[in-house]
Formats: structure tokens, C-alpha cells, sequence
């Protein structure tokens, strides 16, 4: 159960239903429209101005909000390329060449299903060996052509099945992560809803990293973790807290680079606007790396890692020389 999800219903859906009904039969007057369009204003405010950490991760999971695919439509022009030229083409992960805003690109978008029955053929979003495979072929194909890299990450983690560990799973992870860091072009990751893992990682070792303002991103599901930790996936909601999951956090940790705000109430509330937002979020980052030759990206993309939790091994040494 999505807990946002099922704060949605109730008062919210009303008055909703009945700002639809006024704007569209035009029955009442412009008083009562402005009325009811506050109260629904300040509904949202009380319902979701202060999302906790595991609300933030309901509202990342929430069935209507914007897909890899809402972004690639978005895009002045999109053709898709399939395949890892080994095995299988992997649908969890969508890419090829595009335009945004004018300018050539290759994008990749991991990409869920609206439904059970997409879900399924998209595999819910979890990438296999293939699909890691294919993204790395794209990687390097921008790299030979000098065309910038544009990633949208929102899975729960790489495909965890015996088949993708057959396949080699964690060498397609580490070959999409060297290709990204040799890849002498800029590099734009934005975690658009789910950052799970390696899974969302293998395609997130980025000049600039962006995260929408209810995006998650961790080291583990927050279930995943709960089981770890206490033998309990009900302890979810301590785990969110705990991994330190949200967008200010991650901005706080340098991890993040830029949060791109969301309508009150999650993205699924102005889907196409929203959508537009994190484009031009991501152009605007693009023009800025314009002036870095391709050594000067690759040193600054090498710093840019090394140095994240830095302010953790300061102060593990800090209390190394203290504790001797």
C-alpha cells in the first residue's frame, strides 16, 4: 500500500472533483471557484508541505508519477537503439540518440511499467546484464562521436535474479561505471524518482548529479535494509530515516549536486510541467559544461568522487589520533 496514495483519497479527491466540475460545467461562481481552489491549496500544505524520509520514498513510488518515458517524449526528438550486440535487448532501460533544447545528446532512461502488465515486459524497472551492456555501448558511442550523456535513473535496484548473476550482473555495473569515467564529454545524471543501489549507480557516475525534490537515493531499499539490519522489512519507515535518503540529505553529503523542486503534492501533480523542469534543469547544466575540454571533465568528474565523504574520513581520523 502507498501510503500517499491513500492520503490522496478522501477530502483531497473531493474538493478536486469538485474544482473540475466547477471549471468544467462553469456552474457557481468565480468566488466559490477561488474558495475551493484555496482550501485545496492549503489541504496540500497540511497534507504534504513536511514529507518524512519514507514518505518522500511512497511519494518516489507513487503510480502516476512521471516515467523515463514521459522524459524521452519530451525530448525535441528521440531514436531509440536496442540491444547489447551479445545477447537481448533489455526494455528496464531505454537509450539512443536525441535532441534537447537543440542540442545532440544520447540519453538513457530506466524506464518502469504504468501497469502490472508493462511491468512485467520492463522487468519493474530492475536493469539486467544486458540492459547494463547495452547502456555501456551507448556510453561509448557518445564518447566517439563527442555527443554530451544524458541519464534518468528511477529503479529500485539491478535485476537480482539467478540469471543476471549468471550472466556476469556486478561486471556490467563496474564496465558501465569505467566507461562513464573515461568518457571524455559531459555527463548529466538525474534521479527522477527510485535510486536504488548499484542498479541506479552503474548509470549515475556523472559530471553533474541532479535529484528531483522527493527523489530517493541510497545504498539499499529501505525494506532491503530493515531485513538486513533487524530481520524486519516492517521497520521500513526507521530504515528511510536511518540511510539518509532524501535530497537534502544527498545535497548535504555532496552527492547531490542540484534539487529540482516539485509541485506541492509530488510531480504526478503537473506531470508535463514537471517534466519540463528537470529538462531544463539538465540543459541549463549541459551550457555550463560546455567550456571543459575532455581532460579537464575527466579530472573534474575523478575529483568530484574521490572527494565525497570526505568529512566522514576526517572525522574517522580525528578520532583515530584521539583514541591514541
Amino acid at each position: 500500500m502507498n501510503i500517499i496514495v491513500e492520503r490522496e483519497k478522501g477530502p483531497l479527491q473531493e474538493l478536486e472533483n469538485r474544482i473540475t466540475a466547477l471549471r468544467e460545467r462553469g456552474g457557481g461562481s468565480r468566488d466559490d471557484l477561488r474558495d475551493f481552489e484555496e482550501k485545496y491549496r492549503e489541504l496540500l500544505q497540511d497534507l504534504f508541505g513536511d514529507l518524512t524520509p519514507w514518505e518522500r520514498v511512497n511519494m518516489a513510488r507513487h503510480p502516476k508519477r512521471p516515467l523515463g518515458g514521459d522524459y524521452l517524449e519530451a525530448f525535441d526528438q528521440f531514436d531509440e537503439l536496442h540491444g547489447d550486440r551479445y545477447f537481448r535487448d533489455d526494455r528496464a532501460i531505454v537509450g539512443g540518440f536525441a535532441k534537447l533544447r537543440g542540442r545532440r545528446v544520447v540519453v538513457l532512461a530506466q524506464q518502469k511499467g504504468r501497469d502490472t502488465k508493462e511491468n512485467i515486459v520492463r522487468n519493474f524497472g530492475m536493469v539486467s546484464p544486458e540492459g547494463y551492456r547495452k547502456a555501456k555501448r551507448l556510453i561509448e558511442l557518445a564518447a566517439r562521436f563527442g555527443l554530451p550523456i544524458v541519464t534518468l535513473i528511477d529503479t529500485s535496484g539491478a535485476d537480482p535474479g539467478i540469471a543476471s548473476e549468471e550472466h556476469a550482473q556486478s561486471e556490467a555495473i563496474a564496465s558501465c561505471l569505467t566507461a562513464l569515467s573515461k568518457a571524455a564529454v559531459p555527463v548529466v545524471a538525474t534521479v527522477v524518482g527510485e535510486g536504488g543501489s548499484g542498479g541506479a549507480l552503474a548509470i549515475a557516475l556523472a559530471d553533474r548529479v541532479l535529484m528531483a525534490e522527493n527523489a530517493v537515493y541510497s545504498v539499499a531499499s529501505p525494506e532491503g535494509c530493515a531485513a538486513i539490519l533487524w530481520g524486519d522489512a516492517a521497520r521500513a519507515p526507521e530504515a528511510a530515516e536511518r540511510l539518509k535518503l532524501t535530497s537534502d540529505d544527498l545535497v548535504g553529503f555532496g552527492i547531490v549536486d542540484r534539487v529540482i523542486p516539485e509541485p506541492l503534492g509530488g510531480a504526478h501533480r503537473d506531470p508535463a510541467g514537471f517534466v519540463s523542469r528537470v529538462l531544463d534543469a539538465i540543459d541549463e547544466e549541459l551550457s555550463a559544461l560546455e567550456s571543459f575540454g575532455p581532460e579537464a571533465l575527466r579530472a573534474a568528474r575523478y575529483t568530484k568522487f574521490r572527494v565525497i565523504g570526505g568529512r566522514q574520513e576526517s572525522a574517522l581520523a580525528e578520532l583515530a589520533t584521539a583514541l591514541t
